[in-house]
């Protein structure tokens, strides 16, 4: 039996791995490289395996570095089966078909981008005969509809005609929204059969909601194989979900190899605490200045979590009770997906809202905005609220226009709660505002440019840690110390070169051994 490392070797995005018997090829994942558009593109467009080969997939969790590239799968002859758990399966509904609509959505604009810096290279008697008028708008007027919309077929066609060559998205919404078809979803701790004498059962990785450690049992030329496979392990003591799961099944837990993450093999985080006081301070500040707050926060985890604390805030009467904007459509669907899965909630989910009959994501002051005319009505309220929106780091989305319309306004406040980028928005407004805070908000404030215009970052900006959903070094060694598991060997994925080696090292000076593979490096058992 090989075990065949593809994705998220040495570096963080793409998880694939390649379990091979005489009769099987088993998927562990099949992500989406994520990072510079280009080096990501070449990267993703070519899968490492051949679709028709495979027999099924066992997927980790619904994050797009593990699950994205499987429309690539499912619509070039895949035969089998996405093996998850259910969660996992009700999230992938949403996320992949928002990740294919942001693909078509770049590839239309890199192509009118492309396609409108060439015509106006173009004198006027070429453009006529493309129909095209070379004066008064006339090249931007022919690639848009309406005036404002991208018209994609027609840039299509005019590249054809002038021998460019486009930008494809890796797969179309309707390539994604195929895929779900073969999805299914499992609960947790139930034997699956993934293979010829293969099983697999899923523990909570405790890492979104979802996510699991996998173990397959593989039974060939007479011997028996124990293979685990962590995904992304989250951090202990973290709400609305359980922890990772430290206590397996007996027959699980004697694994002849684990392939463990490393995200943070070399770092520690801020220590888990109540955030609640935090936050409470800050919707009190801002509601006695009469403004707003601003909070760029992740779809998927990172919404629900806050939306949790709003929550127990306003039950126990701790701040005034804002209205609550979750301005993102697809945070607005995974949330109803968290609604809908209680079983995987932690004991203190349970205590505080679930035993009194409550929806920890749902209570009276909330609001989920759904059209853009809602969104742009909401850039216009000046009354004291709290908008989470969409993306986190503040490079695209509806969170631009918010911050368009309340950043120059010292009343405001924008609150960061999640890892920001070099080269972000979201990192110049994190460094620019606590310089300025630093200054005593004293003379010109730092201008910060987004949507091709400055603006003065006036608005306070402040900072909640202890968020990140992966656990740190610390935490997946008390992963691994306080389980019950036994184990041969480590294959060490998912983490920068320096992170995987790092946390190999100390793994080894642990008593463990542990290896950090190479890309398309095979290991036989």
């Amino acid at each position: 039996m090989q075990v065949t490392f593809h994705g998220a070797v040495r570096q963080v995005t793409g998880s694939m791995h390649l379990l091979g018997t005489a009769n099987d090829r088993i998927l562990l994942d099949c992500g989406m490289f994520q990072g510079r558009r280009k080096e990501s593109q070449q990267k993703n467009k070519t899968l490492p395996v051949d679709p028709a080969t495979l027999t099924n997939v066992v997927l980790s969790h619904a994050h797009i570095d593990h699950s994205g590239r499987i429309p690539m799968l499912t619509r070039n002859a895949f035969p089998g089966r996405i093996i998850t758990t259910r969660a996992t399966q009700d999230a992938c509904a949403y996320l992949l078909a928002d990740s294919a609509h942001i693909q078509e959505s770049d590839a239309a604009y890199l192509n009118y981008k492309s396609l409108r810096g060439h015509l106006n290279a173009l004198d006027a008697a070429s453009l006529k005969r493309l129909g095209i008028r070379k004066n008064h708008g006339g090249i931007k007027k022919a690639l848009k509809k309406n005036g404002h919309r991208i018209d994609s077929a027609k840039i299509l066609e005019l590249m054809r005609r002038t021998g460019i060559e486009s930008v494809q998205p890796l797969y179309s919404i309707e390539d994604a929204l195929q895929a779900l078809d073969s999805f299914d979803g499992y609960p947790y701790g139930e034997p699956v059969t993934v293979g010829k004498g293969i099983t697999c059962t899923f523990y909570e990785a405790g890492h979104i909601l979802g996510s699991a450690i996998s173990i397959l049992h593989v039974k060939e030329n007479g011997r028996r194989y124990t293979i685990g496979f962590t995904g992304d392990l989250g951090r202990f003591d973290k709400p609305i979900i359980k922890d990772p799961a430290l206590a397996f099944d007996p027959v699980d837990a004697d694994l002849d190899l684990l392939i463990m993450e490393s995200t943070y093999g070399d770092r520690l985080h801020e220590p888990i605490r109540d955030l609640k006081p935090r936050v409470k301070e800050i919707v009190r500040e801002t509601y006695d200045r009469g403004g707003t707050i601003l909070i760029p926060a992740f779809a998927f985890g990172r919404t629900q979590e806050l939306l949790y604390i709003l929550h127990a805030l306003y039950d126990a009467g701790e701040v005034p009770r804002m209205p609550v904007y979750v301005d993102s459509p697809l945070a607005s669907n995974i949330t109803k997906v968290f609604a809908e899965h209680p079983e995987v909630y932690d004991r203190d989910t349970h205590r505080t809202f679930l035993e009194k009959g409550e929806n920890p994501f749902a209570f009276s002051q909330i609001r989920f905005v759904q059209s853009v005319e809602e969104s742009i009505a909401l850039n216009h309220d000046e009354t004291p609220h709290i908008v989470l929106s969409a993306s986190g780091m503040c490079e695209s989305g509806r969170i631009l226009h918010h911050l368009r319309f309340k950043m120059h306004n010292p009343k405001n406040t924008i609150l960061i709660v999640g890892y920001m980028a070099q080269h972000t928005l979201g990192r110049r407004i994190l460094e620019e505002g606590e310089k300025y805070a630093q200054s005593g908000r004293r003379g010109p404030a730092p201008l910060l440019r987004l949507l091709n215009k400055e603006y003065p970052l006036k608005a306070r900006v402040a900072r909640l840690g202890g968020f990140s959903a992966h656990g740190d070094r610390n935490e997946m060694l008390r992963f691994l110390k306080t389980s019950n598991l036994r184990i041969k060997q480590i294959a060490v994925v998912h983490g920068e070169e320096d992170q995987s080696l790092s946390f190999a090292q100390l793994l080894r000076k642990e008593g463990f051994a542990a290896h950090v593979p190479h890309p398309g490096e095979s290991l036989t058992l």
